[in-house]
C-alpha cells in the first residue's frame, strides 16, 4: 500500500490550518493536522520542500517505520515545526488504516476505555461579573467542567478574555498585539474570582484555570495554596516549564492540582516532571507531539505515575486533531480531561467530523479512521491571512511571558 501521494492544505475558515493530505494506492486517502498558531506557514514549509517528497513511495501501513524515519532522520531533532509535521503524517497514515480496517481509529487502537470523554469549555469574562455569567452559560449547556478567566482590575488586555461568547481566537493581528502585566495585581484577584465561583455555583463543577507561564515557582506556589479551599481541577502552566525541577517548589507548598505540556513537543520535556511526580496531568496534543503514536508513548509513560492526560485542545488544533485526539482519549487508560473550544461555523463547514458533544461529553462517532474530512474546495475560498499571537510586557517594558 505506497503512498502515490501528498499535499498540503492551508486555508483560514475562520482562522489559520495546515493540513496534510495522504493517498495510497486504490485511492484511500488520510488527513493530518499540521497547524501551529501564527507560524503555519514554517510547518507548511517544512512538510511540502522536505516531508512530502520523502513520503512518496513509501509503504503507509509502516506507521512506526515512517515515524522513526522522520524523527531520527532528522539529524535536527524535536521543536514544535518538525513535530508538527511529523504529527500531520501520522495522523493520516493513522486515519488511512483505520479506514482500510473498515474501523474507527479507537478499535484499532485497542477499544475503547470509556463511553464518552469528559470535556471542559472556557468562560472568560472582562470582570468578575461577566466571568460568573458566561460559567453558568456552560453550565447551562450540559458541561461538567469549565475553565475560567477573567481581566484584572487595572491590567490592561488580560490573558484569557475572549472578544465573544463560546470563541476565543489569541492571534488577532498580522504582527504581535502588546499586551502589559502585573503578577501583584492578579494574585490578588485570582483567588477572589473562584471564592466567587464556588459561592455562586457550590462544590459540584470542576473549575479549572490557566495560569499561562506568568508566575515564578514560589508566586505559583503562593497561588496554589490560596486557592486549594475552592477545590480546582487544576492550575495549568503555572510556570514555565523549560526548567522541569522548578515544579518542585510549586508541589512542596501546595495541594492544587498541577497541569502543564501544551507547549511541549516530544517525551523528553516532560520525563522529569512525570516520573519525579511534579505534576497531576500532562497536556501534550496529538498534533504538537508527533501524533498518535508518541502521544501514546508518552501516555503509557505517565501512567505508571498516576499522572492523567488532559490533551490541549484550543481553536488553534483543527478539528482533524479534535477528532483524533477524541479517538486516543476514549482508548488511553489514564484519560483525565480534554479541553474542548468550539470551533467557527466556517471551521466547522471546512472541516466536517463524526464527534459531537452531549451532556459534558465529547463522543468521536464510530466512522472509520477519525472521522474527519476536509472539504477542499470549500477551504479554497479561504485563503491564508498573517495572524500572530501576543506578547506580553511587565508595567515598566520588560518583556514577559504571554
Amino acid at each position: 500500500m505506497r503512498i502515490t501521494s501528498a499535499r498540503v492544505i492551508v486555508a483560514c475558515p475562520g482562522r489559520n490550518f495546515v493540513t496534510l493530505k495522504i493517498e495510497v494506492e486504490g485511492g484511500i486517502t488520510g488527513i493530518g493536522d499540521a497547524t501551529l498558531n501564527g507560524r503555519e506557514l514554517a510547518v507548511a514549509s517544512y512538510l511540502q520542500d522536505h516531508v512530502v517528497p520523502a513520503l512518496i513511495g513509501r509503504d503507509a501501513r509502516q506507521i512506526e517505520d515512517i515515524w522513526q524515519y522522520l524523527y531520527r532522520g532528522a539529524y535536527w531533532r524535536r521543536g514544535p515545526v518538525t513535530m508538527r509535521a511529523i504529527a500531520a503524517v501520522d495522523v493520516a497514515l493513522w486515519d488511512i488504516k483505520a479506514k482500510c480496517a473498515n474501523m474507527p481509529l479507537y478499535d484499532l487502537l485497542g477499544g475503547k476505555s470509556r463511553d464518552g470523554v469528559m470535556v471542559y469549555g472556557h468562560a472568560n469574562g472582562e470582570d468578575l461579573d461577566a466571568t460568573m455569567e458566561a460559567v453558568g452559560d456552560y453550565l447551562k449547556l450540559g458541561y461538567k467542567a469549565v475553565r475560567a478567566q477573567s481581566g484584572v482590575p487595572g491590567v490592561k488586555l488580560a490573558y484569557g478574555v475572549g472578544r465573544g461568547k463560546l470563541h476565543y481566537e489569541p492571534a488577532d493581528a498580522a504582527l504581535p498585539t502588546e499586551t502589559v502585566w502585573n503578577t501583584a495585581s492578579y494574585l490578588s484577584y485570582a483567588p477572589k474570582l473562584f471564592a466567587a465561583l464556588r459561592e455562586a455555583f457550590g462544590p459540584e463543577p470542576h473549575l479549572l484555570h490557566d495560569v499561562h507561564h506568568r508566575l515564578t515557582p514560589i508566586e505559583a506556589a503562593r497561588l496554589g495554596k490560596e486557592l486549594e479551599p475552592h477545590h480546582l481541577f487544576w492550575i495549568e502552566d503555572a510556570t514555565p516549564a523549560e526548567n522541569q525541577e522548578a515544579f518542585r517548589l510549586i508541589r512542596q507548598h501546595t495541594t492544587t492540582p498541577l497541569a502543564v505540556g501544551e507547549v511541549f513537543n516530544t517525551i523528553w520535556d516532560a520525563k522529569d516532571l512525570i516520573q519525579n511526580q511534579l505534576i497531576d496531568f500532562i497536556r501534550m496534543t496529538v498534533v504538537g507531539s508527533g501524533g498518535v503514536t508518541h502521544l501514546r508513548r508518552i501516555a503509557d509513560f505517565a501512567a505508571l505515575y498516576q499522572v492523567r492526560t488532559g490533551c490541549h485542545g484550543a481553536t488553534d488544533l483543527s478539528p482533524v486533531t479534535m477528532g483524533a485526539a477524541l479517538h486516543f482519549d476514549s482508548w488511553v487508560p489514564n484519560f483525565g480531561i480534554q479541553e474542548y473550544m468550539r470551533h467557527t461555523a466556517e471551521t466547522d463547514a471546512v472541516f466536517p467530523h463524526a464527534y459531537h458533544f452531549d451532556a459534558g461529553l465529547l463522543y468521536p462517532g464510530d466512522a472509520p479512521g477519525h472521522g474527519v474530512d476536509i472539504d477542499e474546495a470549500l477551504a479554497a475560498k479561504y485563503p491564508y491571512r498573517p495572524a500572530s499571537l501576543p506578547v506580553a510586557r511587565l508595567e515598566d517594558g520588560t518583556m514577559w511571558n504571554w
